[in-house]
């Protein structure tokens, strides 16, 4: 990508409050929280395309998994590109041909921009091999982050932005967060490495997992900073947990998918209205 990036020495930009018409009244700060949830991320675009079209610009930006890349997308744009870059991710990944007896979901295909599938099972493959802990090698990601994400942008700190992972040796949940270090593509795809579909990703002398794994929900970062702004925080969430009562295996296992990541998500809402009241607002589906 071209650099289109701020000349503003990184520390100015920490200070500056960018002016937004949309923006209520005595709001320092307007976050945009993005869950992981696969193909429902394709939701968060529209919320983002809704918030632009109301002059409403977040000023920070986290996400997990898929909410991660719609993130990086985001925050690696000028405004005026990032409805159309969004728009291109989405169309690239959902691009697969579809013939008349194509199998459902990705197994031999693999999407477009995003994941192939590996030509050795991981069943198959050696002990420490370098496909043998995932189906699918997920190096075209990388190649469409670079495409449509420009980190100059990032990095320059225009906007906050943080993603969360999962160290895979320790369990640890940790966020990348570009006030803290150099962001570049591995980190988003650390965040959405959901194993045992997509390999771990190595950063430095760590690997790294789906954020998801640990908190599909990555607003507790943004709410243990320690600073008195008032906040308006748009959270997107991509799962409900409401619905029939299982009566098989089938719809149990699907109801146990949807309803824990909910729950996570409610205890952190309790905990952060008691501990930080009147700090912020949340918008939820």
């Amino acid at each position: 990508m071209n650099d289109i990036s701020s000349t503003t020495p990184p520390n100015t930009l920490r200070q500056r409050r960018p002016l937004h018409t949309g923006r209520p009244d005595r709001c320092d700060r307007v976050a945009l929280v993005l869950q992981g949830g696969g193909a429902l991320g394709a939701y968060q675009a529209g919320v983002y395309q809704a918030m632009h079209e109301a002059d409403i610009m977040p000023d920070w930006v986290a996400g997990v998994s898929i909410g991660a890349i719609n993130a990086a997308i985001i925050a690696g744009n000028p405004p005026h590109r990032r409805i159309a870059q969004l728009h291109a991710f989405w169309d690239l990944i959902t691009e697969r041909k579809i013939w008349a007896y194509t199998p459902d979901g990705d197994v031999f295909g693999g999407q477009p921009g995003f994941f192939t599938p590996r030509s050795t099972s991981p069943w198959l493959s050696f002990t420490g091999a370098q496909g043998a802990t995932s189906y699918y090698d997920s190096s075209p990601l990388k190649e469409t982050l670079n495409d449509l994400v420009d980190f100059s942008i990032i990095n320059d700190q225009a906007i906050r932005f943080a993603v969360g992972a999962v160290n895979v040796l320790t369990g640890n949940f940790i966020y990348f967060d570009n006030y803290e270090e150099e962001i570049g593509p591995e980190h988003v795809m650390a965040s959405g490495a959901l194993p045992p579909a997509l390999p771990m990703i190595k950063i430095g002398t760590d690997h790294f997992w789906d954020g998801g794994i640990v908190s599909n929900t990555p607003l507790q970062h943004l709410l243990e900073q320690d600073d008195s702004l008032n906040k308006l925080v748009f959270q997107v969430d991509l799962f409900s947990a409401r619905g029939a009562l299982p009566r098989d295996i089938k719809t149990s296992w699907h109801a146990k998918r949807t309803s824990c990541i909910p729950r996570v998500h409610a205890r952190t809402l309790t905990f952060t209205v008691a501990s930080k009241s009147g700090k912020f607002a949340s918008m939820r589906r």
